[in-house]
This record gives structure tokens, C-alpha cells and sequence, in this order.
């Protein structure tokens, strides 16, 4: 079953609406790889928002204050550094197995996309507890975990605390 229907009745009617695929094209002709369809159907309905005041999504257009190259381009930057890269369980980056980052939270995780081994395997998501050097593989796409964080579910990123009567966004400034 498609979740993006299914993270529009809890999240409510995205009102960003993108559908320009050059941000898309010239981002990943850049970091060489292609990012997986669910998660660019979201961040294309939403844009760059803040969802529940805890977790940031970014849209890849340059036009925007927040955008999703510049947030991978020093996300990547700051996993690279050896003190910090042996926090996650693989290398960050584009090939095979490696994890690309694509959120984070106010709470203090991050949020990254791993490349899968072969292309028609699923991506599948790797939450980081910033504030400590815990990682968690979730075995699920972006979108199944983005709807299982909404429906309250403990996916490292908790929404039940701050959202508990229905999730909510706004965008980025």
C-alpha cells in the first residue's frame, strides 16, 4: 500500500506541491545517486518543513532557505570526520551500503537514507542518537517510517510527547 495517502490524513494537505524535477536531477547528478521515489513524493507534496517542532525535512530547491543539498553537502561534511564517523554503522556517502543523510531533529537524531546494496533492494532507514553513539536500522522505507513516527510509533524519533493530539507541520522558514 502507497503511505503517502496515508501520511496526508494524519499530517493534514501539503500545500507545497513541487513538481519541477530539475532540484531533483541536479542534486543527484551531484552526489551520485538516485534518491528513492516515496521519499521524493513527500518532500515534493511538502517541502522543507518542521514536523510536530522536532523533525526537519528539506526540498532541494536552492531557492529555499533551508534546502535539502546544502543540509546533505554539511551533513556529510560533519559524518566524515573520524571522531564522528564511528557513531553510525557504516560510512556516509552514495555507493552501495553507505548512508546518505536526509533529516534530523531537534531532539538531537539524524536521520539517513542507506544506499542499497543492489538497485532494486529498498532503501531503507538509519536513525543516529546524536547525544550518544546508539545507531538503529530500520527495515523500512522513508515513507514507512515517516508513517509509523506519525502515528506516534517509537521509531528512535518519538512524536507521542510533542504531538499528542494529532501530528502537525509548518514550513521553514
Amino acid at each position: 500500500m502507497e503511505p503517502l495517502p496515508e501520511i496526508t490524513a494524519l499530517l493534514g494537505e501539503p500545500r507545497f506541491n513541487w513538481s519541477d524535477l530539475a532540484p531533483w536531477i541536479q542534486l543527484e547528478r551531484e552526489l551520485g545517486v538516485e534518491f528513492p521515489a516515496d521519499f521524493r513524493k513527500i518532500v515534493d507534496a511538502y517541502g522543507s518543513i518542521e514536523i510536530n517542532g522536532q523533525l526537519y525535512l528539506n526540498h532541494p530547491a536552492g531557492h529555499l532557505l533551508h534546502d535539502l543539498g546544502t543540509m546533505i553537502r554539511m551533513d556529510l561534511e560533519l559524518w566524515r570526520e573520524e571522531d564522528m564517523a564511528e557513531f553510525l554503522p557504516s560510512p556516509v556517502g552514495a555507493k552501495p551500503g553507505e548512508l546518505m543523510p536526509v533529516a534530523t531533529a531537534t531532539t538531537g537524531e539524524a536521520i539517513f537514507l542507506r544506499v542499497p546494496d543492489d538497485p532494486s533492494s529498498p532503501w531503507r532507514v538509519v536513525v543516529q542518537e546524536f547525544d550518544s553513539p546508539a545507531w538503529t536500522l530500520y527495515e523500512m522505507t522513508f515513507s514507512e517510517w515517516l508513517l509509523a513516527y506519525l502515528k506516534g510509533e517509537d521509531v528512535t524519533v518519538c512524536s507521542r510527547n510533542l504531538a499528542p493530539d494529532r501530528p502537525f507541520w509548518e514550513f521553514l522558514p
